[in-house]
C-alpha cells in the first residue's frame, strides 16, 4: 500500500517520515501531508455538463407551457384554461366535444376521422341534457354574434335564438354553430366523457325541429374513453400531479425528512443500545401504515377510493382509468413488500446485537465532533435549490412540444361566424408534436439531476469520512489536538483537492445505473414485440444480464463509498483510493463483514423508516379536500407520494451518511491501524475493540501469509 497511512493521518512517528513529520502546532499533523488536486478532467467535464443542463432547461422555459400536461386543446389549438388564448380561455377549463355524430365515427374501423379532428371546444363544466327540453352548446361568439365571452358563458354557452336562418339550418345539419346536448356527460380529468345513453326528451324535440340522425351507439363513449386514458394522456398526468403537489414535496419531502433524521441521530447519541430495535418495529409498523393507505385509495378497505372523474357524478356510472390499474399493481407490489419485510425483520432479530457496539463508536464520534450532525444541512440546502430548479425545468420540457395543425383527409363542414357561411376546407384539429430531439433533452435531464445527486451525496461522504477520520488518528494523548471544526477543514480540503475525484465517482455510478435503466427499456420493448416467441433460453439470458448489471452497481456503490474515505485520508484519485480501500478490505472481509453488514441494514432500515413516514404524511396531505377537487385535483397520489419517499430517502441519505460514513471510516482506519502495528490496534475506541479486537481471528485476518 506505498508505506503506513499514519505517517499520513496519524501523529504517530513512522519509519516512513518519523517525528519530522509531525507538523508544528496543534492539530498541525492530522491529515497532513502533500496534497494536489486530483481528477481536473472530470471536474471540467461536471461543470461542462452543468452549462449544457442550464442551456436544456432554457429551452424547456422557452418552448414549455404546463398547462398543456393537464388541460386539451380546442378546434383552435388554444390550450383549455389559457388566458393567453383566442378567446380567452381563463377559467374554461373542460375539453366538450360538439359534434357527437364526429365522434362516433372517429371510433369506427377503418374511418378517414380522428378524434383529434372533432370539433371541441373548452367549457367551465360538461354540460348535461336538459330535464324537459332541448339544450345547445354553441360555438365561441364572434362575427356576427354580438356577444361578449362571459355573455356566452351566462348564457349557458347556447345563443340558438340568435341565429338567423341559415345558421339555424345549419346546426339542424350538425354543422354548427349550435350543437344539441344529447348525452350526458362527466368530468374526466379535464375532458368531457360520454355517457351512451340518450336523453329521449331531447332527442324526441332534435328529431322535432328537423335535426339529422345522431347515433347512440356505446362506441361513443368508448371512443372518448380510450383517448383520455392513452399512455401520453396518462404520463402527461403524472407529470403534472408533480406540479401541483409542490407543498407535499416541501413539507413532506424537505422539512419533515431532516427534522425526523436529526431526531434519529440524536437518539442514537443518547439511546443507540435501544435505536436497533426501535428501527426494526417502526419500520415494520410503517411498511403496515403505508399499505394499509394504498388498500384505501385503491377501493379494497372503506369508502375513500380513487376515482377519475373530477367534481360530481352519477354514482352509478363508473368509470375506470390506468391510474387506477396502476394503484392496483402497486398495492399488490406493497403488499409483497410488507410480507418480505415481516419475515427479514425475523431473520435478522438474533444478529442486531451485534451491531449495537459498531453504534456506539459512531455515536461516540456524533458527542464529539457534534458539528457533523448539524453539516448536512448544507447539501440538503443545495439539493432543495437543484430540485426546485429541475423540477420546474422538467415541467416545461416534458410541455414543450409544439402545437401544430393535424394533416387529416376526411370530409367535413362547419359553420365558420367570421366567414358567414359554411367552410369544408377547415376540418383538421390541432394536437401537440413532440419531436425527437425533446426525448433527448429530457433524457439528458433525468440524467443531469442523477448524476448531480449522486455528486453532493458523494461530497457530503467525503467531507463526514475526513472528520471522523482525524478523530480517530488523533486518539489518546492527542485528543486535544482535534480542530474545533474538523468538519469545516474536511469541507476545505475536499473543495481544494478534490471535488474531480468525486465527481468521477459519481458519474461511474450514475453511468452503471443509466446502462441498466437503458436495457431494462430494450428488454421490456423486445418482450412486447416478441413475447409469444420468447424462448427459455432468452428468457434465462435476460434475467441474468439483469441480475449481474445489478451486481455490478451494488459493487461499484460499495467500493465508491470507501474509495470516498481513502480520498478523505489520502487526498489520492479516484481509481487509487478505490486501489487502496479494495485492498484494505479483502484483507479484513470477514472482520468487517461481521458488524458492517449488520449495521448497513439497521442504517438502511432507519433511511426507509423516515422516507416510509414522508410518504405517509404524503397520503394524509394528499388525502384532503385541496387535492381531491377542482384545479389542484391529482390523478393518482402514486407518483407523488413516490417522489416523496425518493426525496426523504434521499435527505435521510444525507443525515445517516454521518453515522454510516463514521463506522466505515473507523473500521477502515482500524485495520488499517491494526496492520501497521502487527495486529494490535493503538488508537482504536475500547468499544470497537470489543467487538472486532478476538485474539485467534485478530492474528490470522491481520497478518499476511
Amino acid at each position: 500500500m506505498g508505506g503506513p497511512l499514519g505517517a499520513i493521518i496519524g501523529r504517530y512517528p513512522s519509519a516512513a517520515g518519523g517525528d519530522e513529520q509531525l507538523g508544528g502546532g496543534a492539530g498541525g499533523g492530522i491529515i497532513r501531508h502533500d496534497r494536489r488536486c486530483r481528477d481536473i478532467a472530470v471536474l471540467v467535464l461536471f461543470a461542462a455538463f452543468w452549462v449544457a443542463m442550464i442551456v436544456n432547461s432554457s429551452f424547456g422555459f422557452n418552448q414549455g407551457n404546463p398547462l398543456r400536461l393537464t388541460y386539451e386543446l380546442d378546434y383552435k389549438g388554444n390550450v383549455c384554461g389559457d388566458k393567453h388564448g383566442n378567446p380567452n380561455l381563463q377559467e374554461l377549463d373542460v375539453r366538450y366535444w360538439m359534434n357527437p355524430n364526429q365522434v362516433y365515427q372517429s371510433g369506427l374501423k377503418n374511418s378517414k376521422v380522428n378524434l383529434a379532428d372533432a370539433k371541441a371546444i373548452c367549457l367551465m363544466e360538461c354540460p348535461n341534457p336538459a330535464v324537459d327540453g332541448l339544450n345547445y352548446i354553441c360555438d365561441y361568439p364572434e362575427g356576427n354574434i354580438d356577444l361578449s365571452v362571459d355573455d356566452w358563458i351566462n348564457r349557458d354557452y347556447d345563443y340558438y335564438e340568435f341565429l338567423t336562418p341559415d345558421m339555424k339550418n345549419s346546426s339542424l345539419q350538425l354543422q354548427g354553430p349550435c350543437y344539441p346536448i344529447i348525452f350526458p356527460t362527466v368530468n374526466v380529468y379535464w375532458s368531457c366523457q360520454f355517457i351512451a345513453r340518450a336523453s329521449n326528451v331531447s332527442l324526441k324535440h332534435w328529431h322535432e325541429t328537423g335535426g339529422v340522425s345522431i347515433d347512440e351507439n356505446i362506441l361513443i363513449d368508448k371512443t372518448v374513453h380510450k383517448a383520455i386514458d392513452s399512455r401520453s394522456a396518462v404520463l402527461k398526468r403524472y407529470i403534472a400531479d408533480i406540479g401541483k403537489s409542490w407543498p407535499v414535496f416541501i413539507v413532506c419531502g424537505g422539512i419533515l425528512p431532516v427534522f425526523l433524521s436529526v431526531i434519529w441521530l440524536l437518539m442514537i447519541r443518547y439511546f443507540v443500545a435501544a435505536m436497533t430495535w426501535i428501527t426494526v418495529v417502526l419500520f415494520n409498523a410503517l411498511v403496515i401504515s403505508v399499505t394499509m393507505f394504498f388498500y384505501i385509495k385503491a377501493g379494497w378497505i372503506g369508502n375513500d377510493p380513487l376515482t377519475v372523474v373530477i367534481g360530481e357524478s352519477d354514482p352509478y356510472v363508473h368509470i375506470s382509468g390506468r391510474e387506477i390499474s396502476h394503484l392496483h399493481t402497486i398495492t399488490i407490489l406493497m403488499t409483497a413488500v410488507m410480507i418480505i419485510a415481516f419475515l427479514s425483520s425475523i431473520a435478522i432479530v438474533r444478529r442486531i446485537l451485534i451491531a449495537t457496539p459498531v453504534l456506539k463508536v459512531a455515536a461516540k464520534v456524533i458527542g464529539e465532533v457534534q458539528a457533523l450532525i448539524a453539516f448536512p444541512l448544507l447539501p440538503c440546502l443545495i439539493l432543495s435549490i437543484l430540485y426546485m430548479f429541475w423540477f420546474s425545468a422538467t415541467l416545461h420540457l416534458f410541455s414543450s412540444g409544439q402545437v401544430v395543425r393535424n394533416d387529416c383527409n376526411t370530409d367535413c363542414c362547419s359553420y365558420d361566424l367570421k366567414l358567414g357561411k359554411v367552410n369544408c376546407d377547415n376540418c383538421c384539429g390541432y394536437s401537440i408534436h413532440y419531436t425527437p430531439h425533446i426525448s433527448i433533452a429530457i433524457l439528458f435531464h433525468l440524467f443531469g439531476c442523477y448524476w448531480a445527486t449522486q455528486f453532493i451525496l458523494a461530497c457530503s461522504s467525503t467531507v463526514v469520512a475526513g472528520s471522523v477520520a482525524s478523530y480517530y488518528w488523533a486518539r489518546g494523548e492527542i485528543s486535544h489536538d482535534i480542530p474545533f471544526l474538523t468538519v469545516v477543514s474536511s469541507l476545505k480540503r475536499l473543495m481544494r483537492y478534490s471535488l474531480g475525484s468525486v465527481a468521477l465517482g459519481s458519474l461511474v455510478v450514475s453511468v452503471v445505473e443509466w446502462v441498466r435503466f437503458i436495457l431494462e427499456c430494450l428488454r421490456r420493448k423486445l418482450k412486447l414485440v416478441d413475447s409469444a416467441r420468447e424462448s427459455c433460453f432468452g428468457k434465462a439470458t435476460s434475467s441474468s444480464s439483469e441480475c449481474c448489471l445489478g451486481c455490478i452497481d451494488w459493487t461499484l456503490k460499495s467500493v465508491n463509498r470507501n474509495a470516498y474515505i481513502m480520498i478523505a485520508i489520502t487526498g489520492k484519485g479516484f481509481f487509487k483510493a478505490s486501489v487502496l480501500a479494495t485492498g484494505l478490505i479483502m484483507k479484513n472481509i470477514l472482520r468487517i463483514g461481521k458488524v458492517n453488514v449488520i449495521g448497513d441494514v439497521i442504517l438502511f432500515l432507519g433511511k426507509l423508516c423516515v422516507s416510509l413516514f414522508c410518504a405517509l404524511f404524503a397520503f394524509l396531505m394528499l388525502d384532503t379536500h385541496k387535492y381531491k377537487s377542482a384545479h389542484n385535483k391529482i390523478s393518482s397520489p402514486v407518483i407523488p407520494v413516490l417522489v416523496t419517499w425518493a426525496l426523504g430517502y434521499v435527505v435521510a441519505k444525507l443525515f445517516f451518511a454521518v453515522v454510516e460514513m463514521s463506522i466505515d471510516t473507523i473500521i477502515l482506519s482500524f485495520c488499517q491501524d491494526a496492520e501497521e502495528h502487527q495486529g494490535n490496534a493503538q488508537y482504536a475506541p475500547p468499544a470497537l475493540m470489543e467487538t472486532l479486537d478476538e485474539q485467534g481471528e485478530l492474528q490470522r485476518l491481520t497478518q499476511g501469509p
